[in-house]
């Protein structure tokens, strides 16, 4: 039981969703890791849950074609109910083929009957349009994502594409073909091309009440998963002030509902937590990893924030009582409850012979960290604090700690660590802006397993990130240039 499934003898990344015959079916890519033992190529692999927690697995499902083949790696796709059957298409991959004047990559088909068995329909295979006026590289032509229109009564497929000409790193663009058979596709006009990004990778479309959205991952500078929205598929697609679901370490997220498109019911985005290379925290992120599910949650107008499913924050149900110590500067604790003062200023009683020295940091302790769990807590600071927030796997020494930060100056959360290697004042890709105003409560959920850390912040924002470096220690909270309050602090174990 875990909300953060990986294979046993793998890893898996770009997670492909269908909500059908009563449960959510989760497709992925498998990533073994070792080709000497395995071979080349990345085949797809299925799951079915109804909570996000417990996973049927029905083993291989599409496998990866021999070394010749276009689907030597079988990338990302969709899969739908449509024509009587079960449907997915696919990415058919193969590096070699470039160097043999074919292209890398083509859409495939594979259908089923029962979710379980597929059979592959190499005769719909098709590829970028190769003529000289054509708009597209031949190259990158993947993550085809299917969708039924019913103001044409007809397929639309989105495809993760190139433009042949303009700037190198702004070529991206999101294509459309259509069909009336789910066999024979035409080409038509860019669905989206926005001149902004190298790739729009894994793209997806849904409706949510009045809205519509595009969901898309950015491979440019930034590896992260954005979304834009309109009231209409047509467009014009209008940029959120927040596009993103996560930071960095989320990736490649798609996502399903458990009803019909416009009915209201709950969707949830699916998308993985990133190993790194060496389990380091300074190793490069690593495609794939671990499952991560948000679910979704709409505004007033439209705009979108994630928060944890209920059936994921229900399995941490062992509250374990918290009694926080006072650990640097001025500190005053009553059990789950801690004042921190770091104005720089004393208190009265605060300077007494023993007491703390009163600085600009303060920070209180709460024990050691179990390897499993969930951290809830409600914090709140005072105007003109710097930053704030909570430390992860502190050392008794408080030399080295994870840190997360909240920084109202600049209206974001920052993930950080003492030490850490360069000149930085954080890690910058992992960053989420926040609204904090002074005196205004503020829950925070943290659920960690092993190297994986989940952060929820006001049931609206997210952040994933790992904890290699540090493999255990205590857990705490700390002000820096102000004041900051954290009360009704508990840990949670899962049952």
């Amino acid at each position: 039981m875990t909300p953060f499934y990986k294979p046993h003898d793998g890893w898996a990344a770009d997670f492909i969703p269908l909500y059908a015959q009563g449960a959510f079916h989760l497709f992925y890519l498998k990533d073994y890791r070792d080709p000497a033992t395995h071979g080349e190529g990345t085949p797809w692999f299925h799951l079915s849950t109804t909570d996000f927690v417990h996973f049927e697995d029905h083993g291989e499902a599409l496998a990866r074609g021999a070394a010749d083949a276009q689907d030597l790696f079988v990338f990302t796709g969709s899969a739908i109910h449509a024509l009587g059957q079960y449907h997915i298409f696919y990415t058919g991959h193969n590096p070699h083929l470039r160097a043999q004047g074919k292209p890398e990559q083509a859409v495939m088909h594979a259908v089923s009957d029962d979710l379980v068995t597929w059979r592959k329909v190499p005769e719909d295979t098709f590829f970028a349009p190769a003529g000289k006026d054509d708009l597209y590289e031949p190259h990158d032509w993947r993550d085809p994502f299917v969708f039924f229109d019913a103001a044409t009564n007809e397929y639309g497929m989105l495809l993760a594409a190139r433009l042949k000409t303009g700037p190198s790193r702004r070529r991206g663009c999101t294509a459309l073909c259509t069909s009336k058979d789910l066999k024979t596709w035409t080409v038509r006009d860019s669905f989206w091309t926005p001149g902004l990004y190298f790739t729009h990778e894994c793209p997806d479309l849904f409706q949510m009440g009045e809205w519509w959205y595009l969901v898309f991952s950015e491979f440019s500078e930034r590896c992260v998963t954005r979304y834009r929205m309109s009231r209409s598929p047509a467009g014009p697609w209008l940029t959120p002030p927040d596009d993103t679901f996560d930071g960095r370490a989320y990736y490649a997220a798609k996502t399903a509902s458990d009803g019909t498109p416009s009915d209201g019911t709950r969707r949830f985005v699916f998308g993985w937590n990133p190993t790194r290379i060496g389990e380091k925290d300074d190793g490069a992120w690593q495609w794939g990893g671990n499952l991560v599910v948000h679910e979704l949650v709409q505004h007033a107008d439209g705009t979108l924030a994630v928060q944890v499913p209920d059936s994921v924050d229900a399995i941490y149900s062992q509250r374990t009582p918290v009694s926080f110590m006072p650990a640097l500067g001025d500190c005053t604790v009553d059990g789950s409850s801690a004042h921190l003062n770091a104005t720089g200023a004393a208190t009265a009683g605060a300077a007494t012979a023993g007491a703390a020295t009163v600085g600009a940091f303060a920070c209180a302790t709460a024990g050691s960290m179990p390897e499993r769990f969930k951290i809830e807590a409600t914090l709140s600071f005072s105007e003109g604090t710097q930053s704030f927030g909570v430390m992860l796997r502190a050392d008794d020494a408080l030399e080295a700690a994870y840190y997360l930060r909240f920084e109202p100056h600049q209206q974001r959360m920052v993930f950080d660590a003492w030490p850490r290697p360069g000149d930085r004042p954080y890690w910058p890709e992992l960053e989420r802006p926040l609204a904090l105003a002074a005196g205004q409560p503020i829950p925070l959920k943290i659920y960690i397993e092993g190297s994986v850390c989940e952060i929820y912040v006001n049931d609206t924002v997210a952040m994933s990130t790992r904890l290699y470096n540090l493999k255990a220690g205590q857990w705490g909270v700390f002000a820096s240039e102000g004041s900051a309050v954290c009360e009704r602090a508990a840990i949670l174990l899962p049952t």
